[in-house]
């Protein structure tokens, strides 16, 4: 953490997600419950004013409000997709490089089929498929509707290719190296090199994978929401935006309808994306120079 911290990169880049977790995990303390038709108290559609500073919507529920409350979907959809996405590449790179043979030829194939194809047009697909297979309706799960948790679910079996490859490539390197020899000629299991002697020498890789994974996350769930795949009853900055659009707010000129949301997302994705190069010149320090 101190290494991230002495980069601007990095600073600036936790310093983003520090102030949208504080958001996440407080929305109720800092604008109050979720505003619904019921409990809304603006005008419809009303530009910022000092009552409501980011505005209304159609239905005069505060912009402020819904955005601050669309933070913690937004966040949780991100860090769940990121855990199944990350644990999965992980898995299966690590056992894919280590055993070799048929089953790495053919994992790598099924990896390549996911890398090839279009993952936005897949995760619609997968989606709308699981959500009629699952007649999800109102079910929760950990307090998030099981509508989102299919958009999670999504995310993560549509992304895990990339951090598989890039793992893999890693273990095929460092099974070849003498303590790793030295622990099969003690008798260790392969399990046992995998989980003790593999996986620690790739958590570095995993880290750097999960922080741009996040950022992918959270445009991937952001844009299935815009298209219509969200949930209207957990607001997430996706479902914003979606509702600013069907409302007509761009051609009304109610920019504020769809501003904040677009703005969280944008920079979100930049402190991501700045965390990242921040690790990448601590994992890569030769790379540094070329920045």
């Amino acid at each position: 953490m101190r290494e991230i911290l002495r980069r601007p990169n990095g600073a600036f880049g936790i310093g983003i997600l520090a102030v949208f977790t504080i958001l996440a995990i407080l929305p109720d303390v800092l604008v109050g419950p979720l505003q619904t038709a019921v409990t809304a108290t603006g005008p419809r559609l009303a530009p910022p004013s000092t009552e409501f500073p980011f505005g209304t919507d159609q239905l005069g529920r505060s912009i402020l409000n819904l955005t601050v409350h669309a933070t913690r979907i937004s966040m949780v959809i991100g860090l769940l997709a990121t855990f199944i996405t990350v644990a999965i590449g992980a898995v299966l790179g690590i056992v894919s490089g280590y055993v070799g043979g048929r089953f790495d030829a053919v994992l790598m194939r099924v990896a390549d089929f996911f890398l090839v194809l279009p993952t936005f047009v897949l995760a619609i697909i997968l989606t709308a498929i699981i959500r009629d297979a699952l007649g999800t309706g109102s079910r929760e799960l950990f307090g998030i509707r099981l509508s989102l948790l299919v958009i999670v679910v999504v995310i993560g079996i549509t992304s895990w290719s990339s951090a598989a490859r890039i793992i893999r490539a890693q273990t095929l390197s460092l099974k070849e190296r003498a303590f790793v020899d030295r622990a099969r000629v003690i008798g260790a299991s392969s399990g046992h090199i995998m989980r003790r002697h593999i996986l620690p020498n790739v958590v570095n890789l995993i880290v750097a994978n999960a922080v741009l994974t996040f950022a992918g996350a959270i445009l991937t769930e952001t844009t299935l929401s815009f298209v219509g795949l969200g949930d209207p009853f957990q607001p997430s900055w996706g479902q914003l935006l979606e509702a600013a659009r069907s409302t007509g707010a761009p051609g009304l000129g109610a920019w504020w309808y769809f501003v904040p949301a677009g703005t969280a997302v944008v920079l979100v994705v930049f402190a991501f994306t700045l965390l990242g190069n921040a690790l990448d010149d601590i994992l890569n320090p030769k790379l540094q120079g070329r920045r």
